[in-house]
């Protein structure tokens, strides 16, 4: 396995377990580096096809999983945000009628 594709397990390893903590810094600089190797994979692509093949197939399953969780995160806090946004309008008519 080249030194490449083994950047692209471990950095998808990693990106898995940070995803599993929903640790979204942590996510964030992840995602930098498995594009990085990403990179650095497809130019050694000629040497492990296959391995490589099987690394970038992973990797689109875990990113399908993370913008799922995005997502559902996304909706989560718009929802907080609403209910944040109807507790000071009423707080403002309570003050009005007070």
């Amino acid at each position: 396995m080249s030194a490449a594709v083994q950047l692209l397990e471990s950095t998808g390893d990693a990106l898995r377990e940070a995803l599993a903590r929903q640790d979204w810094a942590v996510i964030g600089e992840l995602d930098r580096q498995c594009r990085q190797a990403v990179e650095a994979a497809m130019v050694e692509a000629s040497r492990d096809e296959t391995q490589l093949r099987e690394h970038l197939q992973q990797l689109l399953e875990l990113y399908r999983q993370l913008v799922s969780l995005c997502q559902e995160e996304q909706q989560r806090l718009a929802s907080e945000l609403v209910q944040a946004h109807h507790a000071r309008q009423g707080a403002k008519v309570y003050q009005l009628f007070s």
